[in-house]
């Protein structure tokens, strides 16, 4: 996972308490405990990495109304490993995890080496262009096929 992103981003913020912020991101070091977000209206709010559940990239803000998340698998990226991924709210989602596991072999939990990994949906048409998920908002994750 680059530790850094140098240009803006397009992104909506899920915090754990439900609440949603839309902006663009610029410079992110996963390894600070702040993030900064310039909203729609330019203003720079600082934001705290540990409330948040996951920074969702986005193609619009709004989304393609009627469009049916596709939730299964239809093949496997290239040096990638299929994640299923539930979040302490109930919340799922699925998707690619390129590179090397941030956690141990068996329980994740109790040894992340990071703060956030990101995941790349499943779905190509999704609005989601990757999923930057927050450690401290899952409940569990689980390797799909290996």
């Amino acid at each position: 996972m680059a530790d850094e992103l140098r240009e803006n981003q397009k992104v909506i913020l899920r915090f754990i308490d439900g609440k949603m912020l839309k902006g663009y991101i610029r410079d992110l070091k996963i390894a600070e405990e702040y993030l900064y977000l310039e909203d729609e209206s330019a203003h720079q709010l600082k934001v705290r990495l540990k409330e948040l559940k996951a920074i969702f990239y986005v193609k619009k803000f709004e989304g393609e109304r009627g469009h049916q998340e596709k939730k299964a698998f239809s093949g496997t990226r290239p040096g990638s490993r299929r994640v299923f991924v539930k979040f302490k709210d109930g919340e799922t989602i699925m998707g690619n995890m390129e590179g090397e596991i941030p956690w141990q072999k068996g329980f994740f939990l109790e040894s992340m080496k990071e703060k956030a990994f990101t995941i790349i949906p499943v779905d190509e048409n999704s609005n989601n262009t990757k999923i930057l998920v927050v450690t401290t908002a899952v409940q569990d994750v689980a390797m799909i096929g290996g």
